[in-house]
């Protein structure tokens, strides 16, 4: 595939493919191992669900002493990223205004967070200042 962007990762394959961002260069075995078991997936469905990620340009491979070892593409802030934009393209319809209601309504934020938040909103602030 020569494709200028990735096809998106469906939502069971990007909660493994942020997994993968912070574990580069394992096995198909040590991540159904590690990732699979817990949340009850045979081996054989972690192989396709990477094999689909690969195809899909998300996941790189290289044969390491007889085994495949495969990698994300990106880093997991990436791939974090790449995922809120999906979700906010696919399922919002483009619009951060649900999101952020949200945010304001439902969820439990901490100061942490809202720090950063805050921090956010004047950079969009600063942002749409220019011209």
């Amino acid at each position: 595939m020569h494709a200028l962007t990735p096809k998106r990762p469906g939502e069971q394959e990007l909660a493994l493919l942020t997994w993968l961002a912070d574990h580069p260069a394992i096995t198909v075995g040590e991540v159904a191992d590690q990732y699979g078991a817990a949340r009850g997936l045979a081996r054989s469905t972690v192989l396709t669900m990477m094999e689909r990620l690969r195809k899909k340009g998300h996941l790189t491979r290289r044969r390491v002493q007889g085994l495949f070892r495969y990698s994300a593409g990106a880093g997991p802030d990436a791939v974090l990223k790449e995922a809120v934009g999906s979700f906010v393209s696919r399922t919002l319809g483009g619009s951060v205004s649900p999101f952020v209601a949200y945010l304001s309504d439902d969820a439990e934020v901490t100061p942490e967070e809202l720090a950063e938040l805050e921090a956010l909103v004047a950079r969009l602030q600063t942002r749409a200042r220019k011209p």
